[in-house]
C-alpha cells in the first residue's frame, strides 16, 4: 500500500479566531503522527481539513490513497442492531473481509444489540471496525482511544501499528498516549497563533 498525505504552510480560522498557521506535514507510508495540544488548539479542525471536510484559511493539501476518519460520530444508525449498521457499510464500501474486522474490534458479542445500547468504548471499536473495512491507506483519528479500557487502547495501538507496518498512514489527535511503533509527536502548541 502507497500512500502520501502533504500539508503546506495550513492555516485554520474558527469564527474570528486564528488556531494555528505556518503549518506543514509531510507523511508517506509507513507514518504514524500523534497531533498534541491542549483543547481548543485545533486538533479536530486540522484533521478535518486534512480530510477534506473544513477548508483551510490558508495553505493547501494533498494526497495520494484514500481517507478513512474515525470521529466521534461513528455514523452507525443508531435503531439498527450493531451486525446490520456495520453490514450497510461493509456493502457501501465493499468490505473484503468484515469477519476480521470484528475479530479484531472483539464486536462479535455485541451484533445484536442496538447502537444506542453501546457504550462509549463500545461505540468507538465499532466506529474502528467500520474504518477497518474502508480499505483506506491514510486514517485520521480524533481521540481513537476515549472512552476505551485499557484492553481496548492495546488493540487499537496494535491495529494502528499493523496499518502503518502494511503500508498506511496514521494520523491521530488524542490527549491520552498510546503504544505504536514509528510514532511521531506534533505539538500543535507550536504553530498556535
Amino acid at each position: 500500500m502507497q500512500a502520501r498525505l502533504t500539508a503546506t504552510d495550513l492555516a485554520c480560522m474558527r469564527g474570528d479566531r486564528l488556531l494555528f498557521r505556518g503549518l506543514s506535514l509531510a507523511l508517506g507510508s509507513g507514518d504514524v503522527l500523534h497531533v498534541t495540544g491542549e483543547n481548543g488548539t485545533g486538533k479536530t479542525s486540522l484533521l478535518r481539513i486534512l480530510a477534506g471536510l473544513l477548508s483551510p484559511y490558508a495553505g493547501e493539501v494533498s494526497h495520494d490513497g484514500a481517507i478513512g476518519m474515525l470521529d466521534e460520530r461513528p455514523a452507525l444508525d443508531p435503531d439498527q442492531p450493531l451486525g446490520i449498521a456495520l453490514r450497510f457499510w461493509q456493502q457501501v464500501d465493499g468490505c473484503s473481509d468484515p469477519e476480521a474486522a470484528l475479530a479484531a474490534m472483539e464486536l462479535d458479542a455485541l451484533l445484536d444489540v442496538p447502537v444506542r445500547y453501546l457504550s462509549t468504548g463500545q461505540r468507538k471499536r465499532a466506529a474502528m471496525a467500520r474504518l477497518l473495512c474502508q480499505n483506506a491507506p491514510i486514517w485520521l483519528l480524533d481521540e481513537p482511544l476515549s472512552g476505551l479500557d485499557d484492553r481496548s487502547q492495546a488493540r487499537i495501538g496494535e491495529t494502528v501499528s499493523a496499518h502503518a507496518a502494511a503500508g498506511g498512514i496514521v494520523v491521530l489527535a488524542s490527549h491520552q498516549p498510546i503504544a505504536v511503533e514509528r510514532l511521531s509527536v506534533f505539538a500543535l502548541a507550536e504553530y498556535v497563533a
